[in-house]
């Protein structure tokens, strides 16, 4: 008989394992259940389009290691099917001598995790030369980081699974997901659906499935918002590529940077604030059933007593004018005025017990039913990698009839 398998979510990584699976094991029989009426309209279709080429990781984790897997997929893909794919670069600048031994720490990690071409630039001549218009005492050159179309990515992933035969099943909100060591049930409202295997990589609400099946309270979702403007002709021209600053490791997030898009606009952002809804993309959006959750998980408060510093920070340059004064660390001339309402994005982030964000991707699995408890960025550039690495966790890898197997007791994957 053929082998069933059920996947939960229609954003990239659902879409990336869809295809992977479809493509290793033609036998099986293959079912998506997305919840929205089209595919990629969370995280997936609300980001920057950045593909990671791995510079931050801690290497030999997960991130660092699906990172670096995830570029040549993505860039094999979409060559191959002629999707948009632009290696326009990034510069992390530093604007004070503080922050130039942290460039050079960022240096030894992406060599340790083979980003190809990391150089850094000592002056600002040297800086022109690839950002003509950039300011700076020091930057860090990353030649093959790229931007790209995820959701257009999503979409062709999905288009040739259902050429393979997969079923799409747009519109199917799943409440719940129980599992055994023998095969899976998804639960859609009052229908119930049978399957050998079910995958769930369901971002926003991956912990509320996951608890569905018997998973722990932990890692929890934390939704955080980040808002960008758009920056207006002409100084949209001044930018070429990616200009971000030096991260601070005391702080959970970046600062604001200038992100060229595959269709040309300049991003400047983002601000990075808790949001009030899961699924909310205007800065009036509220839960009531999101808030409360916030409000009575311990570790939040933990994360946020550790993080008081930050949050001021982030209250205080929340305004359309400190965005302008930021971007002028690196591009002179950039008013208020230059900066128009751009999108807004929520990060599904995972927040441990101890109110640690949660670092490295977490994928669990019970059974027969395999959770994605944690995917946020660069999730996107990853997610054909992470498709890989689950398809072999599961014991569906390429060389694989598809048929059940591998250990049943739950187990964690994390670097």
């Amino acid at each position: 008989m053929s082998t069933s398998i059920g996947i939960v979510g229609g954003g990239i990584l659902g879409a990336a394992l869809l295809h992977l699976l479809t493509e290793r094991h033609p036998d099986c029989s293959f079912t998506l259940f997305e919840k929205e009426s089209a595919p990629a309209l969370h995280q997936t279709g609300h980001n920057s389009g950045v593909v990671h080429a791995g510079l931050y990781y801690t290497p030999g984790s997960l991130k660092a290691t699906l990172t670096r897997r995830g570029v040549a997929l993505v860039k094999a893909f979409a060559e191959q099917h002629g999707l948009p794919y632009d290696e326009c670069g990034k510069l992390l600048i530093a604007t004070d001598e503080t922050q130039v031994h942290r460039l050079e720490q960022i240096a030894e990690t992406a060599q340790a995790n083979g980003v190809p071409g990391i150089e850094i630039l000592r002056s600002l001549e040297q800086i022109r030369r690839v950002e003509p218009h950039a300011n700076g005492i020091a930057a860090l050159h990353s030649p093959s980081t790229a931007i790209t179309d995820y959701a257009a990515i999503t979409r062709k992933l999905l288009d040739l699974s259902e050429q393979r035969g997969a079923e799409l099943r747009f519109g199917a909100r799943v409440t719940g997901v129980t599992g055994s060591d023998s095969g899976a049930v998804v639960q859609l409202g009052g229908e119930r659906l049978a399957f050998d295997r079910v995958i769930v990589c369901a971002g926003l609400q991956s912990d509320r499935i996951a608890k569905t099946t018997g998973g722990g309270r932990f890692p929890a979702i934390v939704p955080f918002a980040g808002s960008y403007y758009t920056l207006a002709e002409p100084k949209a021209d001044l930018v070429k590529g990616l200009i971000y600053p030096v991260p601070d490791p005391a702080f959970p997030f970046l600062g604001v940077h200038l992100s060229r898009m595959i269709d040309g606009r300049v991003l400047v952002g983002p601000s990075a604030f808790l949001s009030f809804r899961r699924e909310g993309y205007s800065p009036l959006s509220f839960s009531l059933r999101d808030s409360l959750q916030i409000a009575s998980t311990a570790a939040f408060w933990k994360f946020a007593a550790r993080n008081v510093r930050s949050a001021i920070q982030q209250l205080e340059g929340n305004t359309r004018r400190a965005f302008a004064r930021q971007s002028r660390d690196f591009i002179s001339g950039i008013d208020r005025r230059d900066l128009l309402p751009g999108t807004r994005g929520v990060r599904a982030q995972a927040m441990r017990s101890d109110g640690a964000l949660e670092e490295d991707f977490v994928i669990e699995r019970s059974g027969c039913v395999t959770h994605v408890r944690n995917a946020p960025s660069p999730a996107a550039t990853s997610s054909m990698a992470i498709a890989e690495h689950i398809a072999d966790m599961i014991g569906l890898g390429a060389g694989e009839n598809g048929g059940a197997g591998g250990p049943s007791s739950a187990e964690e994957r994390r670097a």
